[in-house]
């Protein structure tokens, strides 16, 4: 039964359907790990044992009639704490509603249930999803099951530490700056950043009250999982018109573009001296790029076609804007005074508070900008490159506002907090899917992912291509001790 905890959701699912186990009996195992690993691992922060239960139950007569079933049929699942699932607490890591519990479900959380999907849990995330570290004044700390001493990255640290410690068997999180990539990458599970816009946002409660603001620029929910196939299953049943297109509105997304790896055309930009990845990182993602090219895939390495400090100077102040939305109304205030102050040289509360007509402006640079990577896609299938500059670091709490106070340990020197950002940006900033995959180890034991860029709507070669390379190189490793 204990193997069984870390298959993949198809292969529970397949489980369930078999009448290898029960939908019951894999309910309370994963409840049974739960008491027995979460206290050091704190991933999993709120549950519904009732409402599960009678889910798995239900779900059990559904086999036994022999009634057609779901491809998440019986599987249990947890949720970040930024999503409505009814009947439960939804804080969003915040005091400001911190003892909110949803009437209704958000409509991604309806499609994992109409799927089959039970579920039991919340997962935690930090205030406002507006960190790497997962902790928050309702909750508290969540640990990285790989080291209790460093965080499990953020916003989705909650995710994917529960996914690595075998605490469930599936995960809906969100990105808007690295926040399923990273964690995913932390703590050695799969995560796919999707399209922008496939995957209904409402429902979402991102540092804005319960109810309100499902769109948000650059922001999507994804898939994480502790197998490739869980990526492309996700998708799946997560991808489609929302509620209010769904009328009219249909999604078919393009088959992957290559079916083996040698079919593949890859480049990698595996470093850049604007953000330094630590060179063990660089040299682990280099490993498994020579497997590719091992495997008979055309490979080429070089920059994007938008480098990564021109990136930054769009997405950094459209990312402060979107931020800016969420600030409450006393803060804001304070915002608008303090950018006048800034005047015409601007700033970070200029950033936050940016007038409409500015705004466009970087939107316009941001289409061009678009337009030159899909240009990039029309000889490449998908663009390889860091996550970010370290793997898991240690807890670092301190205050920091503006990212300025806390630093990352990058070969041996000490650098800016603030450079967890520029891998991610590209992906984000022009809407384009990313998939993470664990591509090994660093000297202490802490996982490496990778990050797979491909173009917009070809989310299926994303996936696909870190299916293929699970088969080249493998996938995810258990934590020891659990």
């Amino acid at each position: 039964m204990t193997d069984l905890a870390f298959r993949s959701a198809r292969e529970l699912a397949a489980a369930v359907a078999a009448k290898e186990v029960s939908s019951l009996e894999l309910l309370d195992h994963y409840l049974a790990r739960v008491e027995r690993h979460d206290p050091q691992v704190n991933a999993i922060v709120a549950r519904d044992e009732e409402g599960a239960r009678a889910a798995a139950l239900a779900a059990d007569r559904a086999v036994s009639r022999g009634e057609p079933l779901g491809r998440l049929h019986g599987v249990p699942v947890t949720i970040k704490d930024s999503l409505e699932v009814a009947g439960m607490r939804t804080t969003g890591g915040s005091t400001r509603w911190g003892h909110h519990v949803s009437t209704s479900d958000a409509e991604s959380v309806g499609r994992l249930k109409n799927a089959g999907a039970v579920v039991f849990g919340k997962s935690n995330l930090p205030a406002d999803a507006r960190d790497w570290q997962t902790y928050n004044e309702v909750y508290g700390i969540t640990n990285n099951p790989w080291d209790p001493t460093r965080g499990p990255g953020g916003s989705s640290g909650g995710s994917a530490a529960a996914l690595a410690a075998g605490l469930t068997g599936l995960e809906l999180g969100g990105d808007t700056a690295g926040s399923i990539r990273v964690p995913a990458h932390f703590c050695g599970v799969y995560g796919l950043r999707p399209s922008y816009g496939i995957v209904p946002r409402h429902g979402s409660v991102s540092g804005h009250a319960p109810g309100t603001l499902a769109e948000f620029d650059m922001a999507v929910l994804g898939p994480l999982g502790r197998h490739a196939d869980d990526l492309d299953l996700g998708l799946d049943v997560l991808a489609g018109a929302d509620r209010d297109h769904a009328p009219a509105w249909r999604l078919e997304l393009p088959a992957a573009r290559a079916s083996t790896m040698r079919e593949f055309r890859v480049a990698a930009w595996l470093d850049d001296p604007f953000c330094p990845v630590d060179s063990e990182l660089v040299a682990i993602m280099q490993t498994a790029l020579e497997a590719v090219r091992a495997e008979g895939a055309t490979v080429v390495e070089g920059k994007g076609p938008v480098g990564l400090e021109e990136t930054m100077t769009l997405y950094q102040p459209l990312l402060m804007a979107q931020s800016g939305l969420i600030e409450p109304d006393e803060s804001y205030a304070g915002l608008v005074e303090l950018a006048a102050a800034e005047g015409a040289a601007g700033g970070f509360a200029s950033d936050l508070t940016i007038r409409f007509r500015s705004w466009h402006t970087l939107d316009e640079r941001r289409q061009y900008s678009r337009r030159r990577w899909a240009e990039f896609f029309r000889d490449i299938d998908v663009l390889l490159c860091p996550v970010s500059p370290t793997a898991a670091f240690p807890h670092d709490h301190r205050p920091d506002p503006g990212f300025s106070v806390r630093t990352l340990r990058v070969d041996g020197a000490d650098r800016p907090y603030r450079e967890m950002l520029p891998w991610m940006a590209p992906s984000a900033l022009n809407h384009l899917p990313a998939a993470v995959a664990p591509v090994g180890a660093t000297r202490d034991g802490l996982p490496v992912g990778i990050q797979v860029i491909a173009p917009y709507l070809h989310d299926r070669t994303a996936v696909r291509f870190v299916q293929c390379l699970a088969e080249v190189i493998g996938g995810f490793r258990r934590p020891p001790g659990f």
